[in-house]
């Protein structure tokens, strides 16, 4: 697996976290995103992207340029 691969899994896997975190009301929004390294708007994106478009959604689509 190369190294691009990885950190996307990795963040797919640690906002699937944060989120359930702060869908069952345990963390807030702003305690969410700082656990992702990011500020609650792109937090917010993310939930966007996500409910729009899955895990997949969150992908970062720069990487698959080539």
């Amino acid at each position: 697996m190369k190294r691009t691969e990885w950190q996307q899994e990795t963040r797919k896997m640690r906002f699937e976290e944060a989120y359930n975190s702060w869908l069952e009301k345990r963390v807030t929004q702003e305690e969410a995103a700082e656990l992702l390294g990011m500020c609650s708007r792109s937090f917010r994106r993310y939930i966007e992207r996500y409910k729009a478009s899955g895990l997949e959604g969150l992908l970062d689509k720069r990487l698959e340029q080539v």
